[in-house]
């Protein structure tokens, strides 16, 4: 076994921000992002409703009908 073997290398990713390259480890606080101000920036996003997760609309039935676990 060599030295080397051992040494983990850091997962590099791409930024969903920016684009950049962004490590992917405990290490990096902001992950999957690459700093502070482009996990911000997705959060304002988010936040203004610029993202948006698809969804039928509700029925008027779905009021009637208790939520099932």
């Amino acid at each position: 076994m060599k030295a080397n073997d051992s040494a983990v290398k850091p997962r590099i990713v791409r930024c969903p921000t920016c684009g950049g390259d962004s490590v992917f480890a405990p290490s990096n606080l902001w992950r999957p992002f690459c700093s502070e101000r482009c996990r911000q920036i997705d959060l304002g996003a988010w936040a203004s409703e610029s993202y948006a997760v698809e969804a039928k609309p509700p029925s008027p039935d779905d009021a009637d009908e208790p939520l099932s676990h």
